[in-house]
C-alpha cells in the first residue's frame, strides 16, 4: 500500500488549467481517468489527509503510485479525451458499466437495392436506418410480424434471396403475403424501396396518414361490394393499432427526447434509459455502475451521457435529453452533445406536466433495478468472498489471493504438448490475460529436454520458469527488479507463448494497457498433483521467487497439495474454496486441450504440398484444379505439371520430389458399408485438397487426451 505522499507532486508542477489526469499503480497500469477544470485544485483533492476521503477514494490514492496530467485547450476536450482514454484503458476505478452489452435494433437496410427489415446490434452502419434500442429482440420480431401485413418488405438473408432469385419461387413469407418477393419480380426496386420508406416513416410516429388511406380505402371497398378486399384492409388496420399500442403515446407533442434517471445508494448506482421517439417509447436499457469515488448525482449521469452517446452522431442523439441533475459545469457537456448531433441540444431537468411525470417512471424503474440488482450481487459477492477466504485459511496466506493463475498441461500420448495459463480476479474470470504456450523442451536458452513423450513434470517446470522470467524480465527494464541476480533473468524465453501471447517488449513501458506476463499473482495452481506442484515450487525457486504461493489440485480425490507436504489439505467438498479451485482447474483444462486440438487439426490436414517451399494456398488450389484430383497430381509428370500457370519447371521438380517422400495415403473407408472407397468417390477435402483422414480422426483418439 503506498502513501500518497511519495508520488505528490509540487504545488507548482500542476499547472492551473483544464486537462485530464491518470492514476498509475506500481506496474504502471491506469487505474484511474479524471477530468478537471482546473487540474491542480483537483489533484490537491486527492492529496489530503487520508481520514478525510471516501472509503473507496482513499483505496484508489493508496493503490495509485503515481499520477500525471495531459493539459488541453477547453473542458469540452477535456470531456472527449476522458471518454476515449476510459474506453481505451479500462480503469479499474473508474465508473464500471457491468450491462454494457449491445443492445438490439430494429433496422432497415436503406443503402441497399431491396432494403431488408432485419434485427441488428453493435456498431451502426452508413445508409441503415435504425428504430431502438429493444431490451429484447423478440420484441422486434413481434412488431414487425405485425407490420408486414401492410409493408410487406423483404426480411429474408441474402443467401436466401439469391437462391429465390435463382430458383423463380419466393420463401413462405412471399407465398402468405407478407413479403412483396422482389427476388421473383413480384415488385420492381423502386416501388419496394417506396415501401420500405413508408415502413421507416410509420415507425418513425407518422402512423395517422396510414391508418386515414386504410380506412378510406375500406370504406370505398364496401361500398363497392368487394367485401374481401374491405375485409383484408380491416385486418391490415387491426395490426397498424395493435403494433401502435405497443408503443403508447407518453407525450402528446411528438418529442424526439431520451430521459434518464439514476437510483443511488452510498456504493453503486443503476441507471435507466428510456428512448422516446414520435412522442413514444421507442426504446430502454439500463445498466448498474459501482460508485469508485464519492461522486455526485450530476457526475454520474455525465458519466451515462458518455456512455450513451460517445459514438453515436446525427439524429442517434436527440434533440432533448432531460435528466434528474445536470453536470457541473453544464455548458461544457452540452456544447459535446450538440456537436456530436450537429445542432443544438437541450439538456435540462423536467418540472412539471407530461415530461415530469415519464422521468417519474423512469426514476421507479432504476430503484427497481436496483434493488434487484443488490438482490443477485449480495449472493454472488458473499460467495466470492467467502470462498477467497476459504483458500487463505486453508493454504495459510497472508491474505486472499485476489488474482490466481492455474495452469494445465495438454498432450495426446505425447504429441502436440502444450500448455495453458488461466487467470481469476476477484474470484471472476479475466479472459484477457490467458496464455497459451507451446512446449519446447527448454528455458531461456539452456535445453533441458525434448520435448516428446507424456511428461508433465519436466512441462509444468518448464511453463512456471518462462512465464515468471518472463515477469522478472519486465521487472527489471522498468527498473522495479532489486532483489538478487537469479540466473539470467533479463534474456526473456526466446520461445515463449505463441502468436497469441507475444513478449511484453512489444508494449511501450508507459502507454498504461496491461503488459503480458507483467502481473504477478498471490496463488499458483497446477493441474495436479505432488509432482506437479514440486516442479512448479522449484521453477520459482531457481528465479529467486518466495512471495507466491503454490498448491496443485488432484484429480480424482479433489485433495489440494502443498509444496513439501507430505499430506495434502482436504477441504469440505461443500466448501466455496474447493469450487472456486475446481471452476479455477477445469477452465484451465478447457483452454489447454481446446489449443491442443487445435495444434492437433492443423497436423491432421498437412499434405506432400506443404512441404514445397514457396508454394501458397492459390499454387495448390491451381493445382487441385487443373488436375481435377489429389490422386492425378500425385501421378502426373514434372512437364505435365509445368502445364499449370504460375508454375515453374524447378517448383514442378520439388513437387515431384515431395509426393516421392510422402508415404502413400491410408484409404478412405465407407462407414456404413465397410468398402474401401477410390479417392474420388471419397470426396475428401482434410489437409491437402483431395486428401483422406488419416486412421484414427481426433474425434476417434479423444477420450486419449490429457
Amino acid at each position: 500500500m503506498a502513501d500518497p505522499s511519495s508520488y505528490r507532486p509540487k504545488p507548482g508542477q500542476i499547472p492551473d488549467s483544464p486537462g485530464v489526469y491518470r492514476f498509475r499503480d506500481e506496474h504502471r497500469r491506469v487505474i484511474y481517468v479524471g477530468k478537471a477544470k482546473s487540474l491542480r485544485q483537483r489533484l490537491a483533492n486527492y492529496f489530503q489527509d487520508l481520514a478525510g476521503l471516501h472509503q473507496r477514494t482513499r483505496t484508489m490514492v493508496t493503490t495509485a503510485a503515481s499520477v500525471e496530467w495531459t493539459v488541453v485547450s477547453t473542458e469540452v476536450e477535456a470531456l472527449q479525451l476522458e471518454y476515449s482514454w476510459i474506453k481505451e484503458y479500462d480503469p479499474r476505478f473508474n465508473v464500471k458499466y457491468r450491462d454494457d452489452k449491445s443492445y438490439p435494433y430494429l433496422a432497415v437496410t436503406m443503402n441497399e437495392e431491396f432494403p431488408r427489415v432485419q434485427v441488428m446490434r453493435g456498431h451502426k452502419k452508413k445508409g441503415v436506418r435504425y428504430f431502438g434500442p429493444y431490451a429484447h429482440a423478440w420484441a422486434i420480431r413481434d412488431t414487425v410480424d405485425l407490420l408486414l401485413r401492410v409493408f410487406p418488405v423483404r426480411t429474408c438473408s441474402a443467401g436466401v434471396f439469391k437462391n429465390a432469385s435463382r430458383t423463380g419461387r419466393p420463401c413462405l413469407l412471399g407465398y402468405i403475403g407478407k413479403c412483396s418477393a422482389p427476388c421473383v419480380g413480384r415488385i420492381s426496386p423502386d416501388d419496394h424501396w417506396e415501401l420500405a420508406d413508408e415502413f421507416c416513416d410509420f415507425m418513425t410516429g407518422r402512423t395517422g396518414t396510414y391508418l386515414r388511406r386504410l380506412e378510406t380505402q375500406m370504406t370505398e371497398a364496401a361500398e363497392e361490394m368487394e367485401y374481401e378486399r374491405a375485409a383484408r384492409l380491416r385486418d391490415d388496420i387491426g395490426a397498424l393499432k395493435k403494433a401502435m399500442e405497443k408503443n403508447a403515446v407518453v407525450l402528446a407533442d411528438a418529442t424526439d427526447a431520451d430521459l434518464i434517471a439514476v437510483a443511488e445508494d452510498e456504493l453503486e448506482a443503476a441507471v435507466q434509459i428510456f428512448h422516446v421517439r414520435g412522442g413514444r417509447v421507442r426504446g430502454q436499457r439500463g445498466w448498474v455502475t459501482d460508485k469508485v469515488e464519492e461522486i455526485t448525482t450530476g457526475a454520474l449521469v455525465e458519466h451515462a451521457l458518455q456512455q450513451l452517446y460517445g459514438e453515436e452522431t446525427g439524429d442517434a442523439v436527440p434533440k432533448e435529453v432531460l435528466v434528474p441533475a445536470l453536470p457541473d459545469p453544464v455548458e461544457p457537456v452540452q456544447e459535446w452533445l450538440t456537436a456530436r448531433r450537429g445542432s443544438n441540444v437541450s439538456l435540462r431537468i423536467p418540472q412539471r406536466g407530461d415530461k415530469r411525470a415519464l422521468m417519474e417512471t423512469v426514476e421507479r424503474n432504476a430503484q427497481q433495478s436496483l434493488v434487484l440488482h443488490k438482490t443477485k450481487r449480495a449472493s454472488d459477492l458473499t460467495t466470492r468472498s467467502r470462498a477467497l477466504e476459504e483458500i487463505a485459511e486453508a493454504l495459510d496466506l497472508d491474505s486472499a489471493p485476489l488474482r490466481i493463475e492455474c495452469y494445465d498441461i495438454s498432450h495426446l500420448q505425447g504429441d502436440d504438448v502444450v500448455a495453458s495459463m488461466v487467470v481469476f480476479e476477484d474470484g471472476l474470470a479475466r479472459k484477457s490475460e490467458y496464455r497459451r504456450f507451446e512446449i519446447k523442451g527448454r528455458v531461456g536458452d539452456t535445453q533441458v529436454w525434448h520435448g516428446e513423450g507424456q511428461d508433465d513434470v519436466r512441462s509444468m517446470h518448464e511453463v512456471i520458469s518462462r512465464r515468471f522470467r518472463r515477469y522478472l524480465a519486465d521487472k527489471e527494464r522498468t527498473g522495479e527488479w532489486v532483489d538478487g541476480n537469479p540466473d539470467n533473468p533479463g534474456n526473456p524465453d526466446s520461445t515463449g507463448a505463441t502468436a497469441d501471447a507475444p513478449i511484453a517488449s512489444s508494449l511501450t513501458e508507459d502507454d498504461g494497457r496491461p503488459k503480458r506476463f507483467a502481473y504477478p499473482p498471490q496463488l499458483v495452481v497446477v493441474d495436479g498433483g505432488q509432482p506437479q506442484v514440486a516442479a512448479a515450487k522449484r521453477a520459482l525457486d531457481e528465479l529467486g521467487i518466495d512471495d507466491i504461493a503454490v498448491c496443485g489440485l488432484a484429480k480424482r480425490l479433489e485433495e489440494v497439495w502443498l509444496p513439501d507436504d507430505d499430506d495434502p489439505v482436504v477441504l469440505p467438498r461443500t466448501s466455496e474454496g474447493l469450487y472456486l479451485l475446481q471452476r479455477v482447474r477445469d477452465e484451465a483444462h478447457r483452454f489447454a486441450i481446446t489449443y491442443q486440438r487445435t495444434k492437433r487439426a492443423k497436423r491432421f490436414r498437412a499434405g506432400p504440398l506443404d512441404d514445397v517451399p514457396g508454394l501458397g494456398d492459390a499454387r495448390k488450389q491451381a493445382l487441385v484444379k487443373h488436375f481435377g484430383s489429389m490422386k492425378r497430381l500425385r501421378s502426373a509428370t514434372i512437364d505435365q505439371i509445368c502445364e499449370v500457370p504460375g508454375i515453374g519447371r524447378k517448383t514442378a521438380e520439388t513437387i515431384v520430389a515431395a509426393f516421392a517422400r510422402a508415404a502413400p495415403p491410408a484409404p478412405a473407408v465407407n462407414t456404413a458399408t465397410g468398402e474401401i472407397m477410390d479417392e474420388e468417390e471419397s470426396g475428401t477435402t482434410s489437409g491437402s485438397p483431395g486428401e483422406p483422414v488419416a486412421a484414427g480422426t481426433p474425434e476417434d483418439r479423444r477420450g486419449q487426451e490429457t
